[in-house]
């Protein structure tokens, strides 16, 4: 795994040097958009809707549209003199029963792991913490952005998972909410029954993505089939962005239509060889 930051988790007078990781990835397969009579990527490009020129993205700025239609344009200037105090800290702000800290609000994971220096404190951090039983709840800047955040234990690591604010949780205004719904407690104790009898531990790897396997599973079928599409005036390129097995498979393949076509190249070029010469008629040989 590559770090995406450093810096050090803060609490108190304690200060523990740490890395950060990202501790989840999206498994999925990443499809481009292509012309679909032969294959060609589709491109988008920036254009300027005043002048319609196109804009390099170094000439592409930040802006805020005002109700009136007009525009608040940012600098860089203006971005960097945001206060970002937690830009390389983890600030730790106090800690919070765990589940107070609601699954609604999680935003991203990662995994914090601490430099040399730090190995001691962190341990003793990570023991501290995961023997409260509590979450500590903490501020950290990413990519420019503060966010607010919790640190929790997870299989001897310390976590750090990203939080929504409370302005970006959307309230829950259903008209049902407000209307008088009779449960009887026969029900309420058949349901219940039913949930005892349903009740087992949760065991992630018994679970797994049966779309995305079906879907390349199809695009294996494609490969195999030899249904490709090489776009006119394209050389061979090393397939990126998929999954470890699908892209050995597709790389595979490419080897293999290279393969043929240059067999099949050698193949007409002895053809050509072995055939005789057509004979002379007789306006060539007089001329």
């Amino acid at each position: 795994m590559r770090s995406i930051w450093a810096g050090a988790i803060s609490f108190g007078l304690v200060v523990i040097p740490v890395k950060l990781y990202a501790a989840t990835e999206q498994r999925d397969i990443a499809f481009r958009q292509v012309h679909r009579k032969d294959g060609a990527r589709i491109q988008f490009r920036r254009f300027c809707t005043l002048d319609g020129e196109e804009v390099p993205y170094s000439d592409v700025a930040k802006g805020y549209e005002l109700p009136t239609g007009d525009m608040v344009v940012l600098t860089d200037e203006d971005l960097a003199d945001l206060p970002l105090v937690t830009a390389h800290r983890i600030e730790v702000l106090h800690f919070a029963p765990s589940a107070q800290v609601e699954p609604i609000y999680a935003a991203k994971s990662y995994y914090t792991e601490p430099e040399p220096a730090g190995v001691r404190a962190y341990v003793l951090f990570r023991e501290a913490l995961e023997d409260s039983g509590k979450v500590a709840v903490a501020k950290v800047a990413l990519r420019q952005r503060e966010a607010l955040a919790a640190l929790r234990v997870r299989e001897g690591v310390i976590t750090l998972e990203t939080l929504l604010w409370p302005d970006e949780v959307r309230k829950p205004d259903f008209a049902f909410l407000d209307d008088e719904i009779e449960v009887r407690s026969q029900e309420l104790k058949m349901a219940a029954s039913l949930i005892d009898t349903m009740t087992e531990d949760f065991d992630p790897d018994q679970y797994h993505d049966a779309y995305r396997e079906a879907l390349e599973a199809v695009v294996r079928a494609k490969v195999e089939g030899n249904d490709i599409v090489r776009p006119a005036g394209l050389d061979a390129a090393v397939p990126k962005g998929q999954p470890a097995d699908l892209t050995e498979i597709l790389r595979a393949s490419v080897a293999a239509v290279k393969s043929g076509r240059d067999s099949a190249a050698q193949d007409d070029g002895a053809k050509d060889e072995e055939k005789p010469a057509k004979p002379r008629t007789r306006r060539q040989a007089s001329a």
